[in-house]
């Protein structure tokens, strides 16, 4: 998965935190390269921070010692999921990148946010067995 990493259970086995992953790395490796110069200090600056947030706060919820305080950060990265969906709309709408690479992220971005749903599921299940 990562090179070098001695994976242990922690956040980088979940499910969600793989397809946000995914996204994350579509978003860098994809769309920010297809932005104009003028669009460095704005769209792209959001799209970064937004692209972090989705990998970072399942982690920082996985951390957290209380899982209702984990799920706040996980539906933190769900509404990080959906402003990148947001900025995909906006990078089409702008001409910036080609439908195909629209459609790519958006299937990527639906299915992480499903994953994700379904993992905010599983813990709220956990806590009401407690």
């Amino acid at each position: 998965m990562i090179k070098g990493y001695n994976e242990h259970k922690d956040f980088v086995t979940l499910e969600a935190w793989k397809r946000c992953r995914e996204v994350k790395n579509f978003f860098y490796k994809e769309i920010i390269l297809k932005l104009p110069i003028e669009e460095k200090y704005n769209l792209e600056n959001q799209i970064r921070k937004a692209s972090v947030s989705i990998t970072a706060n399942i982690a920082e919820g996985y951390g957290r010692f209380h899982h209702l305080e984990g799920i706040q950060f996980y539906r933190i990265s769900r509404g990080s999921l959906f402003e990148l969906k947001d900025h995909l709309i906006s990078c089409m709408e702008r001409n910036y990148i080609s439908k195909d690479l629209f459609d790519n992220g958006i299937k990527l971005i639906e299915s992480a946010k499903v994953t994700l749903n379904g993992y905010i599921k599983y813990v709220k299940a956990k806590v009401k067995l407690k």
